[in-house]
Parts: C-alpha cells; structure tokens; sequence
C-alpha cells in the first residue's frame, strides 16, 4: 500500500522519472549491481532489510548516491536522529508525500553537479565533517569501528577496509568491512604486517601490488582477494592503530585519498581518547556512586543508635512512677547520647572540610609535630605512657593536615593502649627504596585482626567495642584522604593483643 502511494505521488510530482520498486532485500541489491541507479527512496522498514541497512548497501555501491529516508512518524527527526550526519540526503514523514518531489529534484540536482565536476576531495572533506559528528556520539570502541570502517571504504571507494589495533607488539585486525573476508580477529606481530610498519614508521603505506611489494606477507594475502592496499597509522606520536583499505585490482591510491584516509584516522585517534575518557569517567562515577551508598549506609546506622537512646530515655524520663533521681539518670543518659551524635557528624564535618582543602606544601618535621601531639594526648589522660620519637622526621606537606593525621593516630595509640600494662607508643621513619620514607604510629595496645584490616579506613568501622573503646569511628577515614591527598597511601599491620603499627608515605616533591 505505501508502496503504490509513493510511485502515485512520484508520478504526480516528478513524471520524467523512471521508477522501479524492490519488495525485497534480494530485489534491492539486483537492481544496485546492475547499474543506472539515480537515487534510492527508502521505507524504514522493506522486508528482510532495514532502512539503514539499504542506505549502507547504496552508499557501498556508490558513495554519492542519494538516497531519502521515509518514516510513519509524523516528525521523522525524532526516529531518525543522526541520519543526516551520516549523509542522507533527506527524511520525509509519508503523512507528507506532498514534499516527496522537491526533496527528489534536489537530491538530483546535487548529483548532477557532483557528476559534472566537482571537487572530489571538498566532498570528501564535507564526508569526514559529517563523520566527525557521528563519532563524537560513538560511546565504546565498537561503534568507532563501525562508523570508521564504513567511513573509509566510502571517501577511497575501496573494496573493503580493516581497523587495526595495537597491542603491545601484535597488531590485531578487530574489524573489518569487506567485499570477502580478511583477518577480523587475528594477531599477527608488528614485524610482519603492513599495519605493523605504518605505525612503526608513522607514515601511511602505500602498496600498489600486493606481488612486487617486499612488505606484504603474501602467505596472509593470498586466500583474500586483495591486490592493493593503502594503510595509515591512528595518531602520528606513539600509533595507537592503522585504518587499511583494500582494493581487489591493482591500482595506485591518489595524493588526495591517502590525505582523506590519513584525515580520518587522526579524528579516529581523537574519538578513541574520547571514548577512553568516557570510560574512565563512567567508572569514576560508579565507584564514587557505591562510596556514597556505603557511606549513606554507614550514616543512618550510626546514627540511629543514639537516637535510639535518646528517644527510649526520653520517654522513661516521661512516665510516671519514677523519682527524681532515677529521671536524673535518664536526663544524663540523654546528654550522653547527644553528645555522641554531635560528635559524630562533627566528625563528618571534618571529614568533609578535610576533603575540600586546599594543599599547601611547605618542609616539614613530622617529629616535632608528633612530639606536640603527644604532649596534649598526656595532659587528657591520666596514665604514664612511654613515648618514644626521632630527633627529625623531615617531610613535604600541608601543616595543618599533617598535624591532623599525626593527631588521629597518636590519639588512637594513646587510647587502645588503655589496658596495657606498661604503655609504650612510638613515632618514626624508615628509608624504603631509593628516597622514599615511610612513616609510622606503633603502639603495643589492643591491636585488631589482620583479617579486618581492610575495613580499619571506612567511615563509621570499628573493630572493638564503643563501651571498650569509644569514638566515633571517622579519624582513620580522615587519615585516609589527608594521605591520599598527598599522594601518598596509608595501611595497617597488627595482632589482637599484641598492638598495631599505622604506616603512611607521602608523595616526594
């Protein structure tokens, strides 16, 4: 039915034009290899063939063939966003065949000043225009590769093209569009393959008979219908691949095909730094996504404890039938319970100042600050602990979040050697590889399992008791970022009742 009212309004709108219609994928394609063919109309959907796939097939065929795309949609843009970037000629809604015959004669007209004369390599040039469009919505490898192999069969007229990577010193040939098969899926060694010597020698290569040619493995050519080949490296400083296309007489590439080929493999390296970015930021915003789950997770549990307190007190302190001294016990279990909550989010508060400041980096002596440290953890306790430091501990840092890291682990070591008989807690430094140093709290208290060390630098994971050892379960969290800040890294070693030692490392500057 759509059918006959689109050769009615052709005949109506455009009488001089000689119409054929194919029913059918087999039809189509027997009417393109037999020639003559001045411009496809297509549906989006002929049996056994997409509209999209019969744009590929005309345009295989003849890479300035115009073609139109129909759609039901009554706003065809919608459904058929991106078209136009690939180069169809037009898209019309069949609720306005009215349209159909200019869009038919403009089609034509450009054909015809194409056929007179025209700048093959301008056209070429408004072709990579388009593509470059297209790859910017690429979002993987896989879709580069489509639009690239495509991309470089139609700007040669080549007979088919490959999409070469490389890795490491293998080439692989990961895709290909071809009149016969070729390599796709295999790995050969740079040394032996025409691909492998364009990206060694960052220069496209030229090869106008695959026989005369002593760079072509003819064992690997032989069983493919190949006689040609042109193949340029994707990006001109370290290739990271090469773009071949492949003819099956011999014949010698033109300047201005080389140049196009060679202009799109450079926009190609430009999509797949794209693509890898994308990727990179794609995986950053999931892992910082899972972060904020546990986080969130971690919060309202904490969190809920006390307020479980406060609430449950309360509503004791209510009830009749208490005197006043048992409501008194309550009151005191409520500030109590308050005063964990506003230590706990003013740790969080912390947590996320420390994250938002600004790194100043100036000579440090971690020894000293240690040694400071170490005195305001005495004047808060009333026990003797023995602490032991260095003369010096030189460092490059920000003052004020290296004394915050020192506070967090000395305060640490000063309270889970509580039950210790003789409290010992050290500061100190060792000298690893080269010039890098390590830093160290070790203190002979509680200790922790080795098998929980991993969950020591989560916000709100405490590995003992909050009636044994209270606190809010933030600073190593907060040790954590400080570090990292730094480019450093912070871990853990130790054994229950036998102590533990926190190391950390800062980046050299």
């Amino acid at each position: 039915m759509d059918a006959t009212l689109i050769e009615r309004s052709l005949a109506e709108q455009v009488p001089e034009a000689d119409v054929e219609s194919a029913a059918s994928r087999e039809e189509f394609l027997s009417r393109l290899a037999a020639g003559g063919v001045d411009l496809v109309i297509s549906d989006s959907t002929v049996p056994g063939c997409q509209g999209l796939d019969a744009f590929h097939h005309a345009r295989q065929r003849d890479a300035r063939l115009p073609f139109i795309y129909l759609s039901g949609a009554d706003d065809p843009s919608r459904d058929v966003r991106g078209l136009r970037a690939l180069g169809v000629s037009d898209f019309l809604s069949k609720s306005r065949l009215g349209d159909l015959g200019p869009a038919v004669r403009q089609a034509l007209q450009v054909r015809q000043e194409s056929l007179a004369g025209r700048d093959p390599l301008l056209a070429g040039y408004e072709l990579l225009v388009a593509v470059v469009r297209e790859l910017s919505l690429s979002g993987d490898l896989d879709g580069v590769m489509a639009v690239v192999r495509r991309t470089a069969r139609e700007l040669t007229g080549a007979d088919g093209a490959t999409f070469v990577l490389r890795e490491g010193d293998l080439c692989h040939y990961a895709d290909e569009d071809a009149i016969g098969p070729l390599w796709k899926g295999q790995r050969f060694p740079m040394e032996t393959c025409l691909s492998g010597w364009a990206m060694t020698h960052r220069q496209p290569a030229v090869v106008e008979d695959i026989f005369t040619d002593p760079r072509i493995p003819l064992s690997a050519y032989e069983p493919t219908f190949v006689r040609s080949v042109v193949m340029v490296p994707i990006r001109a400083i370290d290739p990271v691949g090469a773009i071949g296309t492949y003819w099956a007489r011999a014949r010698v590439p033109s300047r201005d095909e080389v140049q196009l080929l060679q202009a799109l493999a450079d926009t190609t390296a430009v999509a797949m730094e794209n693509v890898q970015v994308r990727a990179e930021l794609e995986s950053r915003v999931a892992e910082r996504t899972a972060e904020l789950e546990a986080f969130t997770y971690a919060v309202s549990h904490d969190l809920r404890a006390p307020l479980r307190h406060l609430e449950g007190y309360a509503e004791l302190a209510l009830e009749a039938g208490h005197g006043e001294a048992q409501r008194h016990t309550y009151l005191e279990r409520i500030r109590t319970a308050a005063g964990n909550m506003r230590d706990m989010v003013n740790a969080l508060l912390d947590l996320s100042r420390t994250s938002r400041a600004e790194l100043r980096r100036i000579p440090l002596d971690l020894a000293r600050i240690a040694r400071e440290v170490a005195e305001e953890c005495a004047r808060d306790t009333d026990r003797t602990v023995e602490f032991v430091a260095p003369p010096s501990a030189e460092a490059t840092g920000d003052p004020v979040l290296m004394r915050a890291v020192l506070q967090n682990l000395l305060s640490n070591a000063w309270k889970f050697t509580g039950n210790a008989d003789s409290p010992r807690v050290e500061f100190g430094v060792e000298r690893g590889a080269g010039t890098q140093l390590t830093y160290f709290v070790r203190d002979n208290g509680a200790g922790f399992d080795p098998a929980a060390a991993g969950r020591l630098f989560g916000v709100f994971q405490r590995l003992h008791r909050q009636d044994e050892f209270p606190g809010t379960g933030v600073g190593l969290a907060t040790v954590q970022r400080i570090v990292r800040k730094h480019g450093g890294d912070v871990w853990a070693t130790g054994r229950p009742g036998e102590g533990a030692t926190f190391w950390f490392s800062l980046e050299s500057r």
